[in-house]
């Protein structure tokens, strides 16, 4: 075999896909939840409006109305946090744009307040990982708000509305808990113990063992995320689910001697309000110290990680903006918010974000073409549409964001007509060349805003690996390592891997930038998945083979 140091490979030119991001995929498990919730949220407060026939204030209900579809993945303490500080954030994205349209008309300045709520918006949403739908919402209501008729004694009204409706989304998301209080941490750890099985199916069948190996570890650390943010006092639901996650683990330690139907037969036990499937194994319960309990902040590292991406924002929905009131067309926000919903993790993925709101909105158009009509039979009819499509778009949109963009196109349309009857032609023309404007302008935005640092991000997360890997090492070396010291060891490393890989999959997708240490990354995964499979069995929930000495020593 040949010592010769391999040629370094040229990199690939870049292809721009087209049919690849308009696949569809499965829908999500919980589609149904916020589908149902946004429309018990928005219905209550505009049947009321119709009634006492002031159907033009549904805009400032529904901004609080649509605070229901967040969170739904949470667990019931946490949800009530985020739910309450998502309300939160809308009110005051939306006082900003009301304070603002009622100092002034200048559409230029108004374009430039909401580009700068948008970039605002995206780096909180993104930093608090508060999503789906992330800053797309709450840069929609800010946005369209700039430039509604305001006077500044109107303000505090307005927003009183959004407060009510806010109230009571956030009821709306909360009602669940009296039913099924456990509900969103089973489905973390049914979804960790299908993705352990899926793993062990694939070990050993190269990309995609390695492609499962990442997506169950992220699984296993999302449960355990989960179990940790439902309570300070775990309950003998939550330590049975523990268990079980605990066993999904010793299946992403040792995949060759998981049995996958019986990790899928425990996942689908969890369905439902039946009891947790008791495991059989007490030692599982030493990999739950309590001393390990604790919840990872985001340091400045962070934050300053987003600043490209808020210099995007920025940058992007500001030019659409603009570039919409050259040419004359009465609603820029149309353009702006195109712009916002964009820009991803790195410019791959902002190009594939642009293809699927690009088909989805032109396909909007046309079905808003074909409902209006019917729409404009009446305000209830008008309301009526609307919930059958806010329920559509949030049933579709975990298939495929363009697929629920056709739902989105015709609501937002529709909702214009609460001030009044618009003209169904020019509606069509305008949001057809916004959504074409916003786009173009977004995407040659999000090209020339690089991101120059996302190699040396890599290069951070490789050093941390490294650090996290030494750590466990250590504490796998000393026979006399207390079981909460291996379990805080594992955790580190584990959420380090979790790091590295999201931080090479984001830079792997910009654009331009210098070539990236592909090779150590690979490397670093290896060991660092190694030296977890030697903290599991350290823990007594595997045998020790006697032959991973190599692989773990610092």
């Amino acid at each position: 075999m040949s010592s010769a140091p391999p040629a370094p490979t040229a990199r690939p030119a870049r292809r721009l896909p087209l049919a690849d991001v308009l696949r569809l995929g499965r829908p999500s498990d919980i589609w149904f939840k916020p589908a149902l919730s946004v429309v018990a949220a928005v219905a209550p407060p505009s049947l009321l409006l119709v009634a006492l026939d002031r159907l033009d204030l549904a805009l400032y209900t529904m901004a609080g109305s649509l605070c229901a579809l967040y969170a739904h993945n949470r667990p019931y303490a946490a949800r009530a946090k985020v739910l309450a500080g998502v309300v939160l954030g809308m009110l005051a994205g939306l006082a900003t744009a009301l304070v603002a349209a009622s100092l002034t008309r200048n559409a230029v300045v108004l374009v430039t307040v909401g580009a700068v709520l948008a970039a605002a918006q995206k780096v909180l949403c993104d930093a608090t990982r508060v999503g789906p739908p992330g800053n797309v919402v709450l840069t929609f209501v800010s946005s369209a708000s700039l430039f509604v008729p305001q006077t500044p004694g109107q303000v505090p009204g307005h927003l009183g509305l959004a407060a009510a409706a806010g109230l009571w989304a956030w009821l709306v998301g909360m009602a669940p808990a009296l039913t099924r209080p456990h509900g969103p941490e089973r489905r973390a750890t049914a979804h960790a113990l299908n993705a352990a099985a899926a793993y062990a199916e694939t070990a050993g069948t190269g990309d995609g063992h390695t492609g499962a190996r990442v997506t169950a570890l992220a699984a296993v650390q999302a449960a355990r995320q989960s179990l940790r943010s439902a309570g300070r006092r775990p309950s003998a639901t939550r330590r049975a689910l523990a268990r079980l996650v605990v066993r999904a683990e010793v299946a992403l330690a040792a995949p060759t001697d998981a049995d996958p139907a019986r990790l899928r037969a425990w996942a689908g036990a969890l369905r439902g309000t039946g009891p947790v499937p008791d495991t059989g194994d007490p030692r599982a319960d030493t990999a739950e110290p309590a001393a390990a309990r604790r919840t990872p902040r985001a340091g400045l590292g962070a934050l300053a990680a987003l600043t490209p991406l808020a210099a995007r924002t920025a940058v992007g929905c500001a030019l659409a903006g603009y570039a919409s009131l050259a040419l004359g067309i009465g609603r820029p926000y149309w353009a702006l918010v195109t712009a916002a919903a964009l820009y991803q993790a790195n410019l791959s993925l902002t190009w594939g974000r642009t293809v699927q709101r690009v088909v989805g909105n032109l396909a909007g158009v046309l079905l808003f073409a074909a409902v209006a009509p019917l729409a404009h039979l009446g305000p209830l009819a008008l309301v009526l549409c609307c919930l059958a499509f806010s329920f559509g778009a949030e049933a579709l949109i975990s298939r495929n964001y363009w697929l629920g963009s056709v739902c989105v196109t015709p609501l937002a349309l529709l909702v214009t007509g609460f001030a009044g009857p618009q003209r169904t032609g020019d509606l069509v023309t305008e949001r057809a060349v916004d959504t074409l404007v916003g786009a173009a302008v977004g995407f040659a935005a999000a090209l020339a805003v690089t991101d120059r640092q996302a190699g040396d991000r890599v290069v951070r997360s490789l050093t941390a690996v490294d650090r996290a890997r030494e750590h466990a090492a250590r504490v796998l070396a000393d026979p006399g390592a207390a079981p909460a010291a291996v379990e805080t060891a594992r955790r580190d490393l584990a959420a380090a891997l979790l790091d590295l890989r999201a931080t090479a999959d984001a830079a792997a997708g910009e654009w331009w930038q210098r070539a990236l240490p592909r090779e150590r990354v690979v490397l670093a995964e290896r060991s660092g998945h190694r030296t977890l499979a030697a903290t599991v069995r350290r823990q007594g929930l595997l045998p020790d083979p006697g032959t991973d000495t190599e692989d773990v020593r610092p």
